[in-house]
C-alpha cells in the first residue's frame, strides 16, 4: 500500500512538473492498489482525472489524444530546456532520443472509442 501512495504522490507531481510522467505512476498506483487496498483501487477508479485514464488503459491500452497532446508538450518543453542547458551534447541527444522514442510508441497507442453522451 505504501508503494501505491508512494506512486500516486509522484504521479501527481510528474501532472504539474514537465518531463515527469504521470501515467506511468498511475498505471503502477493502481497495480500495486488492487493487490494492497481495495479501498484505494476504487478511490483510483473513481477519480474524476485518474478513473478514465485507468480505464482506457484497461480497456486494450488505450490512451486519449488529449493525454498523448498534452505529452508531446511537455516533452517539446522537456526538449527545448535540455537542448538550451545541457552542457554535454550526447547527454542532451539521448535525452531527446528517448523521449522520441516514447512519443512514437505513445501515438501509436489506440484511442478509445468517442464517447455518444459528449
Amino acid at each position: 500500500m505504501a508503494f501505491s501512495a508512494l506512486c500516486v504522490l509522484l504521479g501527481m507531481i510528474g501532472a504539474v512538473v514537465p518531463g515527469m510522467p504521470t501515467t506511468v505512476f498511475i498505471l503502477m498506483a493502481a497495480w500495486a492498489a488492487m493487490r494492497s487496498s481495495p479501498r484505494m483501487h476504487a478511490w483510483l477508479y473513481a477519480h474524476a482525472s485518474f478513473g478514465p485514464m485507468l480505464r482506457n488503459w484497461d480497456d486494450g491500452g488505450r490512451v486519449s489524444r488529449r493525454v498523448k497532446w498534452m505529452a508531446t508538450l511537455s516533452m517539446a518543453a522537456s526538449s527545448a530546456l535540455i537542448v538550451f542547458v545541457s552542457t554535454r551534447p550526447w547527454l542532451a541527444g539521448l535525452a531527446l532520443a528517448s523521449m522520441a522514442c516514447v512519443l512514437a510508441w505513445l501515438w501509436l497507442r489506440p484511442e478509445p472509442a468517442p464517447d455518444p453522451e459528449a
